[in-house]
């Protein structure tokens, strides 16, 4: 538990390192703080801080910078979203939707342009059919010369189908219980469902009748694969790189491909995540976002609601140096727009 003068002062750390991208001494913060605190007092109390891995020191200097605990601290305890929600970034986003869209993807797309040009961050989103999506349907085909496709099916009337090749030893019969084994393990689930299913139960299974399954189950993670990318958008991708910390040149070119693997950040955007409460962001900070080359960035997710056409995801990925309280109360609003427009859009196109 913290004390409200610690709470005040670790606060206005994160503020102004998020501010100057510097570390703070006991001097400057005393002229920050909102109440009269002596250096002296500041001093101990970052100690306290310190102790409890909410601030660190940088090497260059004597003063603290906050520490990814601390981050989580202030996002969980301190944040305060609706004062800085300008009026004007509300009305910029509106502006931004005020044009006659022909598909949703149109709409998603503009959306990542703009919240990433808002933030000066990377935006990424989904579009709502995905999260809803079920596979509904699965076929192989034999097409002669050990050629076998697979054909794919999805709820909302999505087909994908792919070629592959067999050993000439497999039989009719061993493909036909393939397909059973697909259809009662994962028609009616939804794609990352039968995603993980195929990276644990499925091969298992298969592979009592194909000697091999590798085809098979790279044919499958392709046409999945497809099925996924092809709803998922980005906005801004240099902007990440404009916050790298390193200077390494095949470290920002691995963080270049990240940004450009749709099939990556697809998967960090974990609909699991998601809570039903469309009020709830969740905000993963550092490590949390279980990759190494975003340790030093954040991904801010809230998911959007347009009834009986689905979910979706909208989504920020910055620095951990990121104004917290801003850029939750700006994914917050953004969100609110954007389900507007999607309801109004489908609300036309249904009629």
């Amino acid at each position: 538990m913290l004390t409200d003068r610690q709470k005040l002062i670790l606060q206005a750390i994160i503020l102004a390192y998020t501010e100057t991208g510097h570390a703070i001494g006991s001097k400057a913060l005393a002229d920050k703080l909102s109440m009269t605190i002596s250096s002296a007092t500041i001093r101990n109390e970052m100690a306290i801080l310190e102790e409890k891995a909410l601030i660190q020191k940088e090497h260059t200097s004597s003063g603290r910078i906050p520490s990814l605990a601390g981050y989580r601290y202030y996002v969980d305890n301190l944040k305060d979203i609706d004062m800085l929600v300008k009026k004007q970034d509300i009305l910029t986003i509106r502006d931004s939707f005020n044009q006659n869209y022909t598909k949703v993807d149109e709409i998603i797309a503009q959306s990542t342009n703009m919240l990433s040009q808002l933030t000066s961050y990377t935006a990424l989103a989904i579009k709502p059919e995905t999260i809803n999506t079920t596979l509904s349907g699965f076929r192989l085909v034999p097409l002669g010369s050990h050629q076998v496709m697979a054909i794919l099916v999805t709820n909302n009337g999505d087909v994908e189908s792919q070629q592959f090749a067999i050993n000439k030893e497999v039989t009719s019969e061993q493909l036909e219980a393939v397909v059973r084994i697909v259809n009662d393990q994962l028609i009616g689930k939804s794609l990352d469902v039968v995603v993980k299913k195929l990276a644990n139960e499925v091969p298992i299974l298969i592979n009592k009748y194909l000697s091999s399954s590798d085809a098979f189950l790279d044919t499958f993670d392709n046409v999945l694969n497809k099925f996924g990318t092809d709803q998922f958008f980005v906005g801004g991708r240099l902007n990440l790189l404009d916050f790298s910390s390193s200077d390494n040149p095949a470290a920002i070119k691995q963080l270049y491909e990240l940004l450009n693997s749709k099939k990556d950040m697809h998967n960090m955007m974990n609909f699991n995540d998601q809570e039903n409460d469309q009020t709830t962001i969740s905000v993963k900070i550092g490590d949390e976002i279980a990759n190494d080359l975003l340790k030093d960035y954040s991904l801010l997710t809230a998911s959007y609601d347009v009834g009986d056409h689905g979910k979706g995801i909208i989504a920020i990925l910055g620095p951990t140096r990121m104004p917290y309280s801003k850029t939750i109360g700006l994914l917050g609003a953004f969100r609110q727009e954007l389900t507007s427009k999607l309801v109004n859009y489908y609300h036309f196109y249904d009629e």
